[in-house]
């Protein structure tokens, strides 16, 4: 080989060899850049805030009061029914003129509603959807307008009360008897306060006085023809139903239950005492989470009244301290949890005293 030709190939194979060193140093070099930002990531930029000045003293802001959307229901007479239900407030009304109870009656389509509906498709024999479809409406039908008035009378105003805020308070008043008119008013319509507040917007709450007209739903239960047979009680889905002996629907009822699983009793028991109207024996035993309760140090008994703590009935069973009662806060059954017994609103507590006897099984299913 020529010498200019050797000379020429040993240049390009330094220069090879230098650009495979410059490629592998240029390598390294991006891994080692990697490597540092990933172990000295970069710190976000420090800014002065804007300091913003105190509101001044002397303008305190009020808080707004929420305003509540008023329902207008159109007029109504007799000669427009009997026909299907229309809303969900007529569903609610039509299904508690059956004893069938959507709870607390306030023109919303919730859990207890649905749960309603669904008792009425399976006593219908219908697909149970939980859901005003099309082959529940025609068989859900109201005979009257959904809406009564109601005027307040004198003897309402001279029950209302304020209610002690203490166990021991309580167990020495006349009565545990309503504190308000809207809380009478609401009971008596089995509905939400703040449906009838909705119905009647111009009402000034603070001052009612006797002759005042209010609109309500008409709601009432229907005369029971006959005693219950049993009762079931669903404990996962919160709600009461009582049969007749050819398994009819009589009644079905939201119910709360205990907190506690090892509270809640599965199995076959039975009504051992009825008592309408009762008074509560407080025994600071049962409560030993109450700093007040273990001040007592001893039972108290406490009157009767819508807001004695087992409401306006007590239906005692056969296994100590469980019974179906009723309570002063009717809108938070089966959305809050009990000691151990079954809580109801006071009207279906009140109800199912007429359906029930001594010696009646009441199976609770899981």
């Amino acid at each position: 080989m020529p010498l200019l030709e050797k000379s020429s190939t040993r240049r390009r194979r330094r220069s090879g060899k230098k650009l495979a060193a410059l490629f592998f140093i240029a390598v390294l070099a991006g891994l080692g850049w990697l490597w540092w930002h990933q172990k000295h990531p970069a710190k976000p930029a420090k800014f002065k805030s804007t300091p913003v000045a105190p509101a001044s003293p002397a303008a305190p802001q009020t808080p707004v009061k929420p305003r509540l959307t008023p329902i207008v229901i159109a007029p109504q007479t007799p000669a427009d029914f009997p026909r299907p239900v229309r809303d969900v407030l007529e569903a609610q009304v039509a299904l508690a003129r059956r004893a069938i109870s959507p709870g607390s009656l306030d023109a919303a389509i919730g859990s207890q509603t649905r749960s309603a509906i669904a008792a009425f498709q399976r006593s219908q024999k219908l697909f149970e959807s939980g859901l005003l479809d099309t082959n529940t409406r025609p068989l859900l039908t109201l005979d009257a307008p959904v809406l009564a008035n109601y005027i307040v009378t004198t003897n309402d105003l001279a029950r209302l009360q304020p209610l002690g805020k203490t166990w021991l308070a309580k167990s020495v008043q006349t009565a545990l008897d309503y504190e308000t008119i809207l809380e009478l008013v609401a009971e008596k319509a089995h509905s939400h306060p703040l449906l009838i507040q909705k119905l009647n917007p111009e009402v000034n709450w603070t001052n009612v006085a006797a002759g005042m007209v209010l609109k309500i739903p008409d709601v009432n239960y229907p005369e029971p023809a006959d005693m219950a047979a049993f009762v079931i009680i669903h404990l996962s889905e919160k709600f009461l139903e009582a049969f007749d002996a050819d398994t009819n629907l009589l009644a079905h009822f939201p119910c709360s239950i205990a907190a506690k699983v090892e509270k809640r009793p599965v199995g076959e028991l039975h009504v051992a005492v009825v008592a309408p109207h009762p008074n509560y024996t407080f025994d600071p035993a049962v409560f030993p989470e109450l700093p007040e309760a273990q001040a007592i140090g001893h039972k108290l008994i406490l009157p009767p009244g819508p807001n004695n703590p087992v409401g306006v009935a007590w239906i005692g069973l056969d296994k100590t301290g469980y019974g179906m009662h009723g309570t002063p806060a009717p809108e938070q059954v089966g959305r809050t949890e009990s000691h151990g017994c079954f809580r109801l609103a006071n009207w279906d507590a009140e109800y199912l005293v007429k359906l029930v006897w001594i010696g009646m099984p009441v199976e609770v299913v899981p």
